[in-house]
C-alpha cells in the first residue's frame, strides 16, 4: 500500500512506466468479449405519487457502441440512469449489465454486480487536496475493500494501471499535481480516468460536458468516442447538446414524457425529430 497523498510518490523511469501501463490497458480492453453489455428490457418506473417516469423502455448497447440519450427536463433521462445504476428499483422490467440482472440483486451482491459499470457525472467530484494519481487510484477501491483502504491508503498495485489510464486521457504529466489546481476540462478527464480504473465494460456519462466550455466539451466527447471505438466500451451518454450528440454518437435515443420516441443510428435522425423532443406541452 502507498499513502493516500500519491503526489509525493516518486516514479523511476517515469516515461517507460507510463508507456508500459498504457500498453497493458489497451491489451486488456482488446480482450473484452463483444456483444450487448447493457440490456434494458420492459423498463417501467412508477413513483409512489402515481407519476410514471418510464413506460416499457427497451434498449441495448453493444461493446464498442456509443449511445446518446436526448430529452427535455422531465423526459425520464435521470430515472433511466438511476435504474441502470441500481440506485432505484424499477416497478417492472430488468437491467442487465455484463449479463447480470441488477434488479434482482441487493446489498453486497448488487455492489459486486455493479463493478463492470462506471459513472461519470456533470461535476468531476475529485478530492481537491489529493493528487491526480491518487484520485484515479480511488476508482479501483471496489476491488480493495479492507482496513488499509478504509484508512485512506491506496493499493501500490494500482499505481501502474492508474498511470496508464491517465496516459489514455492525455494527462500522465499531471499525475503528481493536486486535483484542486486543474481546469474544468482537465478535471473531467481525470474523472474519466478514475472511471477506467474501475475496469468497466459499461461507461455511463450523465451530462458530462454541461459545465464545460465548447473546446473542453469537444475534448471530453472525443475521449468518450475513442473509448467506445478503440477500447470496446459500451458508452451511454446523456446530453442536452444535440449538436454534440449528432457528431459523436453511433445511436440516438430520444425520450419524451417517459416514452422512447426514437432509437436509431444518429445519421438517420433528423433535426426536426430532435427539436420535437423539446417542444413544451403547454
Amino acid at each position: 500500500m502507498i499513502p493516500g497523498n500519491a503526489g509525493a510518490f516518486a516514479l523511476d523511469a517515469e516515461g517507460a512506466l507510463v508507456a508500459r501501463a498504457a500498453a497493458d490497458e489497451v491489451a486488456r480492453r482488446a480482450s473484452l468479449a463483444p456483444g450487448a453489455k447493457l440490456a434494458v428490457r420492459n423498463l417501467t418506473m412508477r413513483y409512489p405519487n402515481g407519476h410514471t417516469a418510464l413506460h416499457d423502455m427497451n434498449v441495448t448497447v453493444e461493446a464498442g457502441e456509443m449511445l446518446v440519450v436526448l430529452g427535455s427536463n422531465g423526459s425520464g433521462k435521470s430515472t433511466f440512469m438511476k435504474c441502470v445504476t441500481g440506485l432505484i428499483r424499477p416497478t417492472r422490467g430488468t437491467v442487465e449489465v455484463a449479463g447480470r440482472d441488477l434488479t434482482a440483486l441487493s446489498g453486497s451482491a448488487l455492489c459486486k454486480a455493479r463493478l463492470p459499470l462506471a459513472l461519470i457525472s456533470q461535476h468531476a467530484n475529485l478530492v481537491r487536496r489529493r493528487s491526480v494519481l491518487a484520485n484515479v487510484c480511488c476508482g479501483s477501491l471496489g476491488r480493495h475493500r479492507n482496513l488499509s483502504t478504509a484508512l485512506g491508503r491506496l493499493p501500490r498495485s494500482e499505481i501502474q494501471p492508474a498511470l496508464g489510464y491517465l496516459a489514455e486521457v492525455g494527462l500522465a504529466d499531471l499525475a503528481a499535481q493536486r486535483a484542486g489546481t486543474l481546469s474544468g476540462g482537465q478535471a473531467q478527464r481525470v474523472a474519466v480516468a478514475r472511471a477506467l480504473a474501475q475496469a468497466p465494460q459499461v461507461l455511463l456519462a450523465d451530462e458530462p460536458v454541461a459545465s464545460l466550455d465548447p473546446e473542453a466539451a469537444d475534448e471530453v466527447m472525443q475521449l468518450l468516442r475513442r473509448l467506445a471505438t478503440e477500447d470496446g466500451l459500451a458508452v451511454v451518454c446523456v446530453l442536452h447538446q444535440p449538436d454534440l450528440a449528432t457528431r459523436y454518437a453511433d445511436r440516438l435515443l430520444g425520450l419524451r414524457r417517459g416514452h422512447v420516441v426514437f432509437d436509431r443510428p444518429a445519421s438517420s435522425v433528423s433535426s426536426r425529430e430532435i427539436s420535437e423532443l423539446y417542444v413544451s406541452d403547454s
